[in-house]
């Protein structure tokens, strides 16, 4: 007996009798309709996602979990003329927490209301066979929710909403909890919003004396104090003293702490996933680059400091060189440019030279993998002072599985790795190895702070270099320093 398939009307719903589903939108491809793009959001019982990677859709289309992909685009369906975008739903292999599934779709270059023949259909992903179909009228909408997956006393049902934004994605975001910079009135939204590079202030220059003062020339530190490090005169004036302050307190912490005198080569991690974007366009990793150029300037007096950054993809940022400290900031502190919903954005002008295209990167946090190119980089570059790693992200940790391997078996490599959260949440493994067995000694540390531009230095400080000392003697102890 042939299944016919259930039409449905805006707010009905319906059992789902299968364990996985295909919602298939169509739309006639007429000419100057705006081209339409299938999403998916993963939405735990608060309503809101949980991270980046419970996004799928055109540049990321699959979810970690493997539970739900984007299928891609497909013409000529059931009559000619006819578009289509696909996800996949396998609601056996959803998440324990994942209460719903948003299917979602965006307008590109145009809203719905121009776009003739917007349907939802839901497939029995197995048989193929068409379970219900849900017909949709838009107007000035340029971001779309047609129905969603819902799970309800331990049944899965399907709605159909039909609800349209007409302040585009940046609307549909607010509600599902994308975070997503304000913009000009009428213009594009985009999530993650992308800041343009941050601009460093020009220094006024007093004029110039009448006779050449000599330049400050570098200075072996008493026991415990502070340290000069190569190009630190080539520094703006204000810039200067910020570090000479900052090298100062960054003393006064490791000798705190047991550790006058320590030297280490230090890295830094930068989270570039999309989430981040408020704290770049801010100004907030800006100003934590340069603080912790001051902890790199007082550990290793060469005056360096090698970086990564990351989001779905690591990527080696070029050496950080303390006197081309203001360029560097202006050139390399730069989030990605994905919008989560369309496309990869044309980059609006070249890339300066050393600079990483941010597109490549990606929006979603795949922590492992940057700590296994770090790990790779030491070992193949082996320094005589320990390593210090500093890593900040804003959260929405989830390979946890994956990123407790990695830190494992770091422990016997000459490296401690500091993780600061940047005040979101979901930090997941990484602020539970404290507690985590099995480990001859401790090398990850963890703090997160609510907003980090309001702790004074020498709190900061104070919280960074913590555990590093106790590491160092640990560390040594267990032969893995010498």
């Amino acid at each position: 007996m042939p299944v016919t398939s259930l039409p449905l009307r805006k707010g009905a719903n319906l059992p789902v009798p299968v364990p996985a589903v295909r919602a298939r939108l169509t739309w006639t491809a007429a000419p100057g309709a705006p081209d339409v793009d299938a999403s998916a959001l993963l939405l735990a019982g608060d309503g809101r996602v949980r991270s980046d990677g419970d996004f799928v859709f055109y540049n990321q289309p699959r979810h970690a979990s493997g539970a739900v992909r984007h299928e891609g685009k497909d013409t000529g369906g059931a009559s000619a003329g006819t578009a289509g975008d696909t996800v996949a739903v396998d609601l056996a292999r959803l998440e324990p927490g994942i209460e719903r599934v948003v299917l979602c779709a965006s307008a590109d270059g145009g809203t719905f209301g121009q776009v003739p023949g917007l349907r939802l259909a839901l497939l029995d992903a197995a048989a193929g066979t068409e379970i219900a179909h849900f017909d949709m009228t838009a107007t000035t909408e340029t971001a779309f929710v047609g129905g969603e997956l819902y799970l309800r006393a331990g049944q899965w049902k399907f709605r159909a909403v039909g609800q349209g934004y007409a302040s585009g994605l940046a609307g549909l975001a607010g509600d599902f909890g994308i975070s997503v910079d304000e913009e000009p009135a009428h213009a594009a939204p985009t999530i993650p919003a992308v800041p343009a590079a941050p601009t460093i202030p020009a220094v006024p220059q007093a004029p110039p004396p009448a006779q050449p003062q000599p330049q400050p020339q570098p200075q072996a530190p008493a026991p415990g104090g502070v340290r000069w490090a190569k190009g630190e005169e080539d520094l703006p004036v204000d810039m200067r003293k910020r570090l000479s302050l900052r090298k100062e307190q960054v003393a006064v912490s490791l000798r705190k702490h047991g550790a006058a005198g320590a030297t280490a080569r230090v890295l830094l991690v930068l989270d570039a996933s999309g989430s981040m974007a408020p704290l770049y366009a801010k100004g907030v990793v800006t100003d934590v680059v340069e603080r912790m150029a001051a902890v790199a300037a007082q550990l290793d007096d060469d005056g360096e400091m090698q970086a990564w950054t990351f989001a779905s993809h690591p990527a080696r940022l070029p050496d950080l060189r303390l006197g081309e400290l203001p360029d560097w900031l202006r050139l390399h502190v730069r989030v990605g440019q994905m919008s989560l919903f369309g496309r990869p954005k044309k980059a609006k002008r070249g890339l300066a030279e050393g600079q990483v295209d941010m597109r490549t990167v990606g929006i979603q946090n795949e922590e492992q993998k940057v700590i296994a190119e770090v790990r790779a980089f030491v070992r193949d570059h082996p320094a005589s002072d320990p390593t210090l790693v500093l890593f900040f992200s804003d959260g929405g940790v989830y390979r946890n599985a994956e990123i407790e391997r990695e830190l494992r078996a770091a422990v016997e490599e000459p490296v401690f790795w500091q993780f600061v959260g940047l005040g979101r949440a979901d930090y997941g493994v990484l602020e539970k190895f404290d507690t985590l067995p099995g480990r001859r000694v401790d090398n990850v540390g963890f703090f997160a702070a609510d907003d980090i531009g309001s702790l004074s230095d020498p709190e900061l400080y104070d919280r960074l270099l913590s555990e590093f000392p106790s590491w160092l003697t640990a560390a040594r102890a267990a032969g893995i320093l010498r």
